[in-house]
C-alpha cells in the first residue's frame, strides 16, 4: 500500500471509543435506523452490489456523524525547534573561536555547551516523565489498550524506514511507483497459482437444493459472533459498527445475504483486500523476506458463518 493510500486510509478511522457510552450508542443505531428507513425496500431483482452500497454508506455516514473521525495524536517530540536554537549557538560559538582561538572565546564555547547539555537533559526528563504519567492515567482508568501501545513505545528501539526494495533483477528501486509495481507482482505471483487440468473430466459438486436459506436469528448470531479491535478492510467499517447497530443493521444485513444466497454473486468490493508486507527476517530490500496480512471486510468472514449454521 502506498503512502498516500496509507494516509487515505488512517485518515477513515472513527472514533469507536464513543460507543461505550450508552447515550451515544443509542444516537448511532436511531441515525441507523432513520437512513435505512429513508430508503426504497429492497426487492428480489435488485443487485447486490447496489445493496452492499447503500448499506456501506448509511453506516459509514451514521457513524462520521455520531461518532466522528478518530484524531491521530502527534506525539510532541522532545527535540524541537528549541534545541535547534541551542544548536546554532554552539555552531556559531565554535566558529567564532576557530577563528579567533582567544581564552574568552574557548570560556564562551564552553558555556554554551554545557547550558546546552542542561537544557538537553531536562528537557528529556520533562518528556519521560509526561510519558510515564500516561502510562499512569492510562492503568487508572483501564485503558489497557494505549497502556501495552505506550509500553510497547517504550521497549521498542528505532526502526529505520525502507525506502528501497529489490526489483525481479535484484536491481534497488527507490521511486514510490516502482516499489508500489514491485509489490504488487510479487504477490500476484504468490498468490495466483495456476494449475493446469482438464476441465472435461472436472465434476461439479453444488449445494444440496433444499438447503434453506440463512435465517434472521442465525444473522443475529453471526454478528455477535465478530470479533473486535480488528482493522477494516477497504470498506473501512470496523465490526463495532456492525456489531452496535441494533435491530435495524442485523435486518438490512440478513436482506443482503438473502439477496446473495439467491443470486450466488458476492458485491464487487468483497473481492478486494488490502495487502500489508510484515518483515519476517533477513533483507529489509528483498520482497521474499516479507509475508502479507490481508485487512478484509468484516462482512466477508461472516457470511461463511452465518451460511454454515445449523
Amino acid at each position: 500500500m502506498g503512502k498516500q493510500a496509507a494516509q487515505r486510509f488512517d485518515k477513515q478511522r472513527f472514533n469507536l471509543r464513543k460507543l461505550n457510552e450508552p447515550e451515544v450508542r443509542e444516537r448511532y443505531q436511531i441515525e441507523l435506523t432513520n437512513r435505512f428507513v429513508a430508503l426504497e425496500n429492497v426487492n428480489d431483482d435488485e443487485d447486490v452490489n447496489r445493496t452492499w452500497e447503500n448499506n456501506k454508506e448509511n453506516i459509514q455516514t451514521s457513524a462520521e456523524e455520531i461518532l466522528g473521525l478518530h484524531e491521530v495524536k502527534q506525539n510532541k517530540p522532545w527535540f524541537d525547534e528549541e534545541w535547534l536554537g541551542f544548536l546554532e549557538q554552539s555552531r556559531r560559538a565554535k566558529m567564532q573561536w576557530m577563528q579567533d582561538p582567544s581564552q574568552s572565546n574557548v570560556d564562551i564555547l564552553n558555556n554554551v555547551r554545557r547550558e546546552f547539555s542542561r537544557h538537553f537533559r531536562g528537557g528529556k526528563k520533562a518528556y519521560l516523565r509526561a510519558k510515564i504519567e500516561e502510562l499512569e492515567t492510562n492503568s487508572k482508568i483501564q485503558n489497557i489498550r494505549d497502556l501495552y501501545r505506550g509500553i510497547n513505545d517504550f521497549k521498542k528501539r528505532y526502526q529505520p524506514r525502507c525506502n528501497i526494495m529489490m526489483d525481479e533483477k535484484g536491481d534497488l528501486v527507490a521511486d514510490s511507483h516502482s516499489i508500489v509495481a514491485r509489490w504488487r507482482n510479487y504477490f500476484s505471483q504468490l498468490f495466483n497459482v495456476h494449475e493446469v487440468k482438464d476441465d472435461r473430466q472436472a465434476e461439479i459438486h453444488t449445494a444440496e437444493p433444499l438447503v434453506p436459506e440463512p435465517s434472521a436469528a442465525e444473522t443475529e448470531l453471526a454478528i455477535d459472533k465478530l470479533k473486535s479491535h480488528k482493522s477494516p478492510g477497504i470498506d473501512q467499517i470496523p465490526a463495532e459498527l456492525i456489531k452496535v447497530g441494533g435491530r435495524t443493521i442485523c435486518l438490512e444485513i440478513h436482506k443482503l445475504i438473502t439477496a446473495i444466497w439467491k443470486k450466488e454473486k458476492l458485491p464487487e468490493e468483497w473481492k478486494e483486500l488490502i495487502i500489508i508486507p510484515i518483515q519476517k527476517k533477513g533483507d529489509k530490500t528483498d520482497c521474499s523476506n516479507y509475508r502479507g496480512i490481508s485487512f478484509c471486510q468484516p462482512l466477508t468472514k461472516f457470511y461463511p458463518t452465518s451460511c454454515c449454521q445449523g
